[in-house]
């Protein structure tokens, strides 16, 4: 199986804040542990590619203005 990191982006971040953007909200398989709740971009793609980890981007639900899912 695969390692899978799944991400969705923070609800109050506000464009140009410098808080990390995305949210941690599970990980399948056992090759990655994280530690964080929030984390930048950057950095999960370097864990991705170091890891071999895929990365996915959960859509948002309810009431998201933008609806972004990447």
């Amino acid at each position: 199986m695969a390692t899978k990191i799944f991400v969705r982006e923070r609800r109050k971040v506000e464009k140009g804040e410098k808080k990390p953007r995305f949210r941690i909200v599970g990980v399948s398989g056992s090759d990655v542990k994280i530690y964080v709740k929030h984390i930048r971009k950057k950095e999960l793609d370097q864990i991705s590619k170091e890891s071999g980890a895929g990365i996915v981007y959960l859509e948002a639900g309810k009431g998201h203005k933008n609806g972004s899912g990447q």
